[in-house]
This record gives structure tokens, sequence and C-alpha cells, in this order.
């Protein structure tokens, strides 16, 4: 694999509409994360992930784009975006925008052409069909529920959109329409961004007559378009969101003699806690020896032949400690460490959520009205007519609503958490008064300064970042232990992922190993036990 900047990067995801309000209308904006860049170099960050602060009617939360080359009002200007980019490249700090080309929003300029008839050149911009026997093509589903076809009775014509009506799908088969897509990818490389995550990449392929959605036959070919058209000409970073990948299938993604994307996201391990052949609403316990042999197998099937993105969290996800760690005061801090030392010292580019650092958590709801996630409302509407008992969907919610990531950055402890001078378009977590970035600072055995340490190790030994991977047995299915080696050093992590203690045994002796990080400072290495959550990695050259 050649060297590229973001191999060595550590990547932050921020939300921007959950960060910092600096304007006070309760609405995160850029101004805001300006005001922060600051906070974000002394983490020791490489790039930012902006969620979508394009024009939006926020049906789904900015996902539904309607001017790919304007600022959303609540975000500012476009102004503020350039001096955005202008003042972290002076932090060494890149800027990575969200797009959506797999949709826009129905109050696009190009659907409200599309709308006017079948001869608008802009009608072709979309997947539209006749209607077969008086009502819709076929029986592909929305990912948001219901049938993924409207019917538009002026046009007898049905558009597609495989999440929310007011996101039609667009049609990849249209030269016209992929040539605008370039035009305006090529906009945003030339104002400086870093690169691109591409939202629900997967589908573009689609060719829904067929039922064919995620992973259709030409979408290889389309992404390779796309990269000689636009990005493949920049120094950036590409992460496609593929949920239906397997390493074989990220492998044609990220193998950078394909010239497609940089990595993409994988969710196989975001999946262990659902019941299989359900939706994530269905849940069950994590097993943490099935976690620990899907990352081994995406360490492994995928080295040297594509690259793999590393994350607990993101905008769509619950909170990493609330789901898989534990989110009592007892272990809140112990077990986030944990989870951020047996992820950091992988193969691949790490990505941290905001306040992930932090160790935020879920904020539990108690009835349907506190909810804003149209995914949830969506669900919770679906499964109480189909006869759920409320308090079960409450529960999924709960476990695995998107608003969980959405609540706002907790940066102090005074009003509102410092994110803003009014009432926050979503509530602040309530414990925003003893976990906050104020106190994480000034505390040197906060999971902030865990962070801060794992990214400081990542720059300096290359063999985190371009080592071998193999898994350890430790004859304890709750202790996950790995190795990461090169021609120069042998990098050693266990971990106890459970909140009770645990004794294991390993295959290699420690003995003489440097201690890289420990969540338990104060306790001394055993090699054969482990406190509950504790973590560590030694590092041994050789």
């Amino acid at each position: 694999m050649s060297n590229n900047w973001w191999q060595k990067a550590v990547i932050y995801q921020i939300y921007p509409r959950s960060f910092q309000d600096s304007n006070g209308d309760g609405i995160g904006d850029l101004n805001g994360i300006i005001q922060r860049l600051d906070y974000l170099a002394f983490l020791g960050v490489d790039a930012l992930w902006l969620s979508p602060v394009y024009s939006s009617p926020n049906d789904d939360n900015g996902y539904d784009i309607s001017d790919y080359e304007a600022i959303g009002f609540e975000y500012g200007s476009m102004a503020d975006m350039d001096r955005l980019i202008q003042e972290a490249a002076q932090r060494k700090i890149k800027i990575i925008m969200d797009l959506v080309v797999n949709h826009t929003s129905d109050e696009h300029v190009w659907f409200q052409e599309a709308l006017k008839g079948k001869d608008n050149p802009y009608h072709q911009f979309y997947v539209w069909r006749s209607p077969v026997d008086g009502g819709a093509p076929n029986d592909l589903q929305s990912n948001f529920s219901g049938s993924a076809w409207t019917y538009v009775p002026h046009l007898d014509e049905y558009y597609l959109h495989l999440h929310s009506k007011k996101q039609p799908d667009l049609n990849w088969e249209n030269p016209q329409m992929k040539q605008a897509i370039w035009d305006m990818m090529n906009f945003w490389l030339a104002k400086g961004v870093g690169g691109f995550r591409l939202d629900v990449i997967d589908l573009i392929g689609k060719e829904p007559d067929r039922g064919i959605t995620k992973n259709g036959p030409k979408l290889h070919d389309l992404l390779q378009e796309m990269n000689r058209h636009t990005f493949g000409k920049h120094d950036v970073v590409t992460v496609g969101e593929t949920w239906g990948a397997t390493p074989k299938i990220a492998e044609l993604y990220s193998n950078p003699a394909r010239n497609e994307l940089s990595m993409v996201f994988q969710f196989e391990h975001i999946n262990l806690d659902k019941q299989s052949g359900k939706r994530k609403w269905d849940l069950k316990p994590l097993n943490p020896q099935e976690l620990h042999e899907v990352f081994s197998k995406w360490q492994t099937e995928l080295d040297e032949k594509g690259w793999n993105s590393l994350f607990w969290n993101n905008h769509d996800l619950p909170r990493i400690i609330s789901r898989w760690g534990d989110d009592s005061e007892e272990f809140r801090l112990v077990s986030g460490k944990m989870l951020a030392i047996y992820l950091h010292f992988m193969k691949g580019t790490p990505y941290i959520f905001q306040g992930e650092e932090l160790g935020m958590i879920n904020y539990p709801i108690k009835e349907i009205q506190e909810v804003d996630d149209i995914e949830s409302i969506r669900m919770y509407n679906e499964r109480l007519a189909q006869g759920y008992p409320e308090s079960e969907l409450i529960t999924s919610i709960n476990a695995k609503g998107r608003d969980n990531a959405r609540h706002p950055m907790q940066w102090d402890g005074q009003l509102n958490a410092g994110f803003s001078s009014v009432e926050p378009w979503l509530p602040v977590h309530p414990n925003y008064p003893t976990v906050n970035v104020e106190d994480a600072l000034a505390d040197e055995n906060s999971l902030f300064y865990t962070y801060k340490q794992l990214i400081q190790l990542r720059k300096k030994y290359d063999v985190i970042v371009y080592g071998k991977y193999r898994a350890i047995k430790t004859n304890n299915p709750l202790v996950l232990a790995y190795q990461r080696f090169d021609q120069n050093d042998v990098v050693t992590v266990v971990v106890n992922f459970s909140n009770t203690t645990q004794q294991y045994s390993l295959e290699i002796l420690l003995s003489d190993n440097e201690r890289l990080i420990h969540n338990y400072p104060e306790r001394s290495e055993q090699w054969h036990e482990l406190a509950p959550y504790e973590a560590y990695a030694v590092r041994k050259a050789k």
C-alpha cells in the first residue's frame, strides 16, 4: 500500500447542527466550528468530516439537499465556509464534505423542473416509472418504511425514493445528471476541501426494475468514472458509506489499483447486536468474541488489498459507551477508554464522533413526542400499528435511535452546556455539568487525554499505521487480544470486554514489554488478570 496522508490521519466527525451555536438561534453553525478549531487542534485530529451543511428543508436533517453549492441559512454563508476551510488549514486540519449523490431533496431545482413535464430535460435526472396494474411499479420498500415509489398524478408516473418521499433518487444512467454532479464536486475541490464522505454510495448503481438497490452491477464503473472526472486528480480522502459491504466488496472500492475510493465504512460489526434477519430495532446482546472475529476478519482479509475505516460512532448510531460499554458512573470512563484502546491500535483510519472523546452517552426518552429523528418516528408508528407494545418501541429507540448522537456537544457546566445561549434544537444531556470539555481538559486522567494519547501514538509508531495484524488467544471469550507487527516492533493489545474481573492467559510473554497505554494507570500489569473493562497496549522492539 502506498503512503497517503489519510492512512496516518485521525478524522473527527462534526454534526454541525449540534456542535457549537455562535449566533444564539439554538442551532450549531460554521462560525461555531471555527470558534472551536483550537480545541480540535489540541486533540490532534487531522481532518474534520462535516455532516451536510448545504441548503436543505431538513426532512432528513440535511441529507436531503436542495442546493449543493449553497450553505444552509442556519449554518451561515459560503463566506463562512471559505473561512472555515482557510482557518482549519492554518492548523493543519482538512475539511471533508459529506456528499449525498444518491438522491436530492424534492425541493432541489432539478426535481422542481422534473415535475414540469416528461419533456423537461431535468425529468430524466430522476428515476421515473409508469404505473403497473394501476399501482406502484414493484414492491421496493423505502429504508424509512413504506413503498419506495410515490405517484405524481399530473405526470401519471411514479418516482423512486429509497429514503423519504422528499428524497427522490437520482438517475445515474443519465449523462447530463452525472456531468452536473461532477461539476458540483469539482466546485468543492476547487475550494480546497480535503475530500468527501459519500452517503449511501452503494445505492447509485441500483437497478430498480430488477429489485437491485445495493451493489448494482454498474456501481464500480460509476465510481471509477467519478474518480476520473473529479477527486482522482487531487490529494484527498474519499470514504463511502456501504452498509452491504463484505471484505471482498470493500476491496473493489478501496484497492488503489482500481481508482475508486480511499476506503469505505462497513457495518458488519454494527449489526452484531440485532437479531439475525431482522431490523436494527430488534435487539440482542453483543457477543464480544463475535465482535473480535469480525474485526479480525476485516483486518486480515483487506490487508494490502484495500484500506479499513475504524469507528464506533457516527451521526446515525447510538453512543458506544451506552451501547457496548457501561454508562454507569462507576464504569463510564474506564469502559470508554477500553473501547478507544481496542479500536485505535488496529490498521485503518480511525474516526472520532464529536463528544466520543468526552464519554458522552445516550439520551433516554420516555415518549415519542421527545423524538426528532424521522427514522425512529416512522418505525414507531409502523410497529405501533402492527401491535408492538409502546414500551418495547421506546426501549428500541433508546438503544438505537439516531437522536442519541445528535444532542448538543457539552462544552462546559454553564447554561445549555456552553453550546448555545438559548434553548437548543435538541435538549442537552442532563449529565453536562460533569461531562464536558472544560472538566475533561482539567483532568489528566480524563477520556479526552486517552484519545489525545492514542492519536499521538499513531503518529509516532509506523507499526500502528502499516503493521500486520494477528489475533491472539486468551482462553477467555471476554478478553480480546491482538498484535500489530512489522520488521521493527510488535505491539500487543489486551482488553477486558466486561464489567467483571477476568482471568486469562496469553500464548506470548509480555514481561519485558514497554507500556504504551493503560486505562488503570495505578495498576501494575498482571499478565493473568484484568479488572472490569481494563485495557492496555505494550510494545516490544525486535
